[in-house]
This record gives structure tokens, C-alpha cells and sequence, in this order.
């Protein structure tokens, strides 16, 4: 399993500025240094399990909005950044929005349905053996 910690400093980042804190006063609220919580939120440090719900804790937020990035059932999380960005939209913006991701969901199955293909034509001529 890899732990992406750069995703995960950049998300506590992104939430202690929603929250209108500094790094000095998250520092405080969870006993960690300023220089710990600079590097977690840069990538250059790894944040332990007792860290990451400390901060989790000072941010008023779930640990899984801090991990989510590397959960695999995570969809609450999501739609709730979705309804997020949305949510000052207007009702035009929203059906481009909407137009996008249609797109985007179109494409990825379309690219789904190749690499499966692929996959099965590799295993056939493998399951054939030299030609």
C-alpha cells in the first residue's frame, strides 16, 4: 500500500486555511512544532496516526477528508467537495460542469473498455503460445 503524504500535507493545508489559522496556531492546538506542521503540509515530512487526528481534531474536520486521497471508499468525501465547488455556481455554470464530467465519465469507460481488450488479446496470444 502506498501512503501518499504529499496529498495528505496538502489537504491538511488546504484545511487549516478554511479553518483561518495559522501553522503557529494549529502548532499549538495539537503540541507539534511549526517546522513539523510546515513540513507535513509540504511533503516533507511523514504525519503519524496520534499526529494526523490531532490535527484532524484542531481542524474540525474527519481524518477521512485528510486521507481520502488514499482510501478507497472515500465517495463522501468527494461528493462532498463536489457539492463544494457547486455550491456558488450558477445554474448555467452547473450544467457545463455537468457537461464536463459527462464527458470526462465517457472518456474514462471508453479507456476502460480498451485496456480491458487489450488485456484479454495479450492473455489469448499468451494461452496460444509461439506462434
Amino acid at each position: 500500500m502506498i501512503i501518499d503524504y504529499d496529498t495528505i500535507g496538502i489537504r491538511i493545508k488546504i484545511a487549516r486555511i478554511k479553518a483561518k489559522i495559522t501553522q503557529e496556531v494549529l502548532a499549538n492546538k495539537t503540541g507539534l512544532s511549526v517546522v513539523h506542521i510546515s513540513n507535513v503540509e509540504n511533503g516533507n515530512a511523514k504525519v503519524s496516526l496520534p499526529s494526523l487526528i490531532s490535527i484532524a481534531n484542531a481542524l474540525s474536520v474527519s481524518v477521512d477528508e485528510l486521507l481520502c486521497d488514499c482510501v478507497i471508499c472515500s465517495t463522501h468525501v468527494f461528493n462532498k467537495e463536489a457539492q463544494e465547488i457547486l455550491s456558488d455556481c450558477s445554474p448555467y455554470d452547473i450544467r457545463i460542469l455537468v457537461d464536463i464530467l459527462k464527458s470526462s465519465k465517457e472518456a474514462l469507460r471508453k479507456d476502460e473498455r480498451f485496456r480491458l481488450n487489450t488485456a484479454k488479446k495479450e492473455s489469448q496470444k499468451i494461452a496460444e503460445g509461439p506462434e
